[in-house]
């Protein structure tokens, strides 16, 4: 079939440019994703802005874009053979500790959230699926961060100008330069109240086949119900669900 550039739905065309963005070899430029998939340049970047929102896609901010852990998580869910899938790993960090857990992944300078399990206790968060949360004063947020080429994360610091959600927020570029040397040394972050008041915090990343940070999880509790060492207590489960989603991740890419 003749995939002529003004050819199929808006539907059609986001399919195309996904089975492009797929294809091996990636990261892709915009030019190659528009001639694989048969889109003018202009549609396949709006497209693609938007997948990048969703989660479905990453950027590198300078052209190329590859797969987002979003639609690495679907491949993974439907490729892994063992019946322990990615949401059922999430559930069960969830009953081991009774706390919170989000899951979400790295969506050019923030996060959004793809999966949320409530704790056992009554407190709730603002968090939701899909939506953007800030790298800079997020658990999951930090655990990225840390393991970002520094010029990354400076760009990134940069340009978000790192502004104080709380009291308690660290706007201070050497001592969240400090945090995140201690991410790297003990494998977590904390949010201590830094995102939302009486919310506390603690994320793991979750990495790509190349290393590169992708995501996390999180175990999310109150500061009324729990204090920061009975949640630090979790940290074990945390790392170990955090490996966990990450090798199905890495199955489905």
């Amino acid at each position: 079939m003749d995939r002529g550039p003004t050819n199929g739905s808006a539907l059609e065309k986001t399919l195309r440019i996904t089975e492009a963005l797929t294809a091996f070899g990636g990261p892709h430029r915009l030019a190659e994703l528009s001639a694989a998939a048969g889109v003018p340049k202009s549609s396949t970047y709006r497209i693609l802005v938007s997948l990048v929102e969703q989660g479905y896609a990453v950027t590198d901010g300078e052209g190329s874009y590859g797969v987002g852990l979003r639609l690495r998580a679907l491949a993974a869910e439907i490729s892994a053979e063992r019946p322990e899938g990615i949401v059922e790993l999430l559930e069960f960090l969830q009953k081991c500790t009774g706390q919170g857990v989000h899951l979400a992944l790295r969506s050019g300078y923030a996060l959004t959230c793809i999966r949320t399990i409530e704790g056992s206790r009554s407190h709730r968060t603002t968090t939701r699926v899909g939506m953007r949360i800030p790298l800079h004063a997020t658990a999951i947020g930090k655990a990225v961060l840390a393991h970002l080429p520094p010029e990354e994360t400076e760009g990134i610091l940069r340009a978000t100008g790192m502004a104080p959600l709380t009291p308690r927020t660290l706007t201070d570029r050497e001592a969240f330069a400090a945090a995140l040397r201690t991410v790297r040394e003990r494998g977590y972050a904390v949010d201590d109240e830094e995102h939302e008041p009486s919310v506390r915090c603690l994320g793991a990343p979750v990495f790509d086949r190349e290393g590169v940070p992708v995501g996390g999880i999180s175990l999310t509790a109150s500061t009324l119900l729990s204090t920061r060492a009975e949640l630090e207590r979790f940290s074990p489960a945390l790392l170990e669900a955090a490996r966990g989603v990450q090798r199905l991740l890495q199955l489905g890419g």
